[in-house]
């Protein structure tokens, strides 16, 4: 009833201010008129129709419609007033007041809005009016509200929202103190958040994983202590136990791989063994016992002596009276023998052991223009103190007008020609240093035999090859010419059956020797009518025509330098070796060309 009163004040002055502005609007066109001066139009405006007054317009209300609206509201107020009559004057005037509020506060320019509003709730008045008329003719309707399951639901609903509103958060301020409290006053505590690492956190959810998967589900004992529970009945589960992961240790499938190539690799060489010993058979036995060392025959309990070589300097006994033992007292001191100790094969006399310094290249330009710096303040200060004469200002075309001044004006030519003389003395001196520090023939063969000719008192690098025909006296004369040139030593034994080569010298020269064995020299090119039938066999059986079997490192050189030894038979070939004393080298060679066939 309030709020209608209002509505009524509003609209009450809202026509009051469209009945000004059209008393306006009529006072402005009497006066055009009476100064016969058109009105002005716009020019995309249409023209109004003939058929249609003068003064009216069809997107404006004429004067009859906005006089009948007149007439209609004061109608309408006059009976709202004697409604409101019946109101208290306390309630009455309080409503006047805030209505007054409110007609101020609307501007003038939202009188149309006003009217919307008004229409919409004229609409939404009758459509409560219609609403209400339907539910009048079906009062099943009501009365199935009316019911207590109804209402149930209704009070269930309310207090679900209720329920809501409380449980919604709550408005948090702050008091004279500084702490948060709620509306009630209580004081409030806000769990506060500790910044950790991602690690840790992702380290709790693995344990708490880690200790869900561990335990066990506790068994259900409502059943079995119930009354009428009986254990001989077997329990058939509706479905399947829940499958649960099951996690490997790290490493386990790595040491499963590594167990199963080993276990390959072992079946591998047991074939390989098992294929060799078909191929040696009983012919080859022989040729193997002849290679394995001889063992010599056990010792009988009779040849191991009463009594060692040591212990015969201190012990006063023999075989007689064995059973009396007695040691004699005269070689007996308090001294210790210290065994003369042997120096390493390796080993310099009077050489102490340095590690060398290797400069980066950026400290070396640091080092040199260090040394640059030195060497000029030393020149300097000999200039300064009179040992030595000024040198000459450094002249070039560039700076030539820069350092001669006035000079250079009064006579170029001269000075160009001396600056030139300058010039050209300074590239001779530079020219002469250059050459001066330039190495001789002779000393740059020094130099490059020096490097071919690498220490070996540390050690001899040895290396062995075994080729399978050396029948072309091309590849002899290059294997003689090359050694000498690297300045190796060694030999080379011929026998109808392998071919040896044995080299000794520095790594340097070791691995230009090995580079021309295995890849300069092509073996398979043999003369015409060299090769036979049994070294096409052996290329077809994919054994290589020349082969490195050993490299390694002996104290001192065995062989001077290189020569050729035909050997007919085994014997004779490991003689030679054993005069040299490395007879293992034919041992070696021969055990595996016999291991190959």
């Amino acid at each position: 009833m309030d709020q209608s009163a209002i509505e009524l004040v509003n609209r009450e002055e809202v026509f009051r201010k469209a009945e000004k502005r059209e008393k306006s609007r009529k006072r402005k066109d009497g006066k055009d008129e009476k100064h016969g001066t058109p009105k002005k139009t716009r020019r995309f405006e249409e023209p109004a129709d003939k058929d249609a007054p003068a003064d009216e317009s069809p997107g404006m209300l004429t004067s009859q419609q906005i006089k009948s609206m007149m007439e209609k509201a004061r109608h309408q107020i006059q009976q709202r007033k004697e409604q409101i009559k019946q109101i208290s004057p306390n309630v009455l005037s309080a409503q006047v007041k805030e209505a007054e509020v409110h007609s101020v506060s609307i501007p003038g320019t939202e009188a149309s809005l006003m009217d919307d509003a008004m229409e919409k709730a004229q609409k939404a008045a009758e459509l409560q009016k219609r609403i209400q008329a339907k539910l009048a003719l079906k009062p099943e309707l009501l009365a199935g509200i009316q019911q207590p399951g109804v209402q149930a639901r209704l009070i269930n609903m309310a207090k679900m929202e209720k329920q809501q509103q409380m449980q919604a958060p709550k408005a948090l301020i702050l008091d004279d103190k500084g702490r948060t409290v709620d509306a009630t006053g209580q004081v409030f505590q806000i769990p506060s958040r500790v910044p950790t690492l991602k690690a840790n956190i992702r380290a709790k959810k693995q344990e708490e994983f880690r200790q869900k998967m561990h335990e066990k589900p506790t068994p259900d004992m409502t059943s079995a202590s119930s009354k009428f529970f009986d254990l001989r009945v077997k329990q058939e589960t509706s479905s399947r136990a829940r499958k649960t992961f099951k996690f490997h240790d790290k490493g386990k499938f790595e040491q499963i791989a590594q167990k199963i190539r080993t276990k390959a690799q072992l079946e591998k060489l047991q074939g390989e063994i098992a294929q060799a010993a078909k191929r040696t058979g009983i012919q080859q036995a022989s040729k193997l016992a002849l290679i394995t060392p001889k063992i010599a025959k056990e010792m009988s309990i009779n040849s191991i002596p009463y009594m060692e070589w040591w212990d015969a300097y201190v012990m006063d006994q023999t075989e007689d009276n064995e059973e009396k033992i007695s040691t004699s007292s005269d070689v007996i001191t308090n001294l210790i023998e210290h065994p003369a100790q042997l120096k390493a094969p390796g080993s310099r006399k009077n050489a102490v052991p340095v590690i060398g310094t290797y400069l980066t290249k950026k400290e070396r330009k640091k080092l040199r223009r260090m040394n640059r710096r030195e060497a000029l303040k030393d020149e300097q200060e000999k200039v300064r103190l009179g040992l030595v004469p000024a040198p000459e200002p450094k002249v070039k075309l560039s700076n030539l007008m820069r350092v001669l001044g006035t000079d250079a004006v009064q006579d170029p030519t001269k000075v160009e020609k001396h600056v030139r003389q300058q010039m050209a003395k300074r590239q001779r001196a530079h020219e002469q240093a250059n050459a001066a520090r330039k190495l001789t023939t002779e000393q740059k063969k020094e130099k490059r035999v020096k490097k071919l000719k690498e220490s070996t008192t540390d050690g001899v690098q040895v290396a062995m090859y075994r080729i399978r025909s050396l029948r072309d006296p091309a590849k002899k004369f290059k294997i003689e010419m090359n050694s000498k040139q690297l300045y190796l030593t060694g030999c080379t034994v011929l026998h109808p059956d392998i071919n040896i080569v044995v080299v000794e010298g520095g790594p340097k020269a070791q691995r230009r020797f090995q580079r021309l064995m295995t890849v300069r020299i092509k073996w398979d090119e043999e003369k015409k009518g060299k090769r036979n039938d049994a070294d096409a066999a052996a290329s077809a059986d994919g054994n290589a025509p020349c082969r490195l079997i050993w490299e390694g490192q002996t104290k001192t050189k065995h062989f001077g330098d290189m020569t050729f030894k035909q050997c007919t038979t085994d014997a004779q070939a490991r003689d030679f070796f054993l005069h040299h004393g490395v007879e293992h080298y034919w041992d070696l060679a021969h055990s595996q060309k016999i291991l190959q066939e």
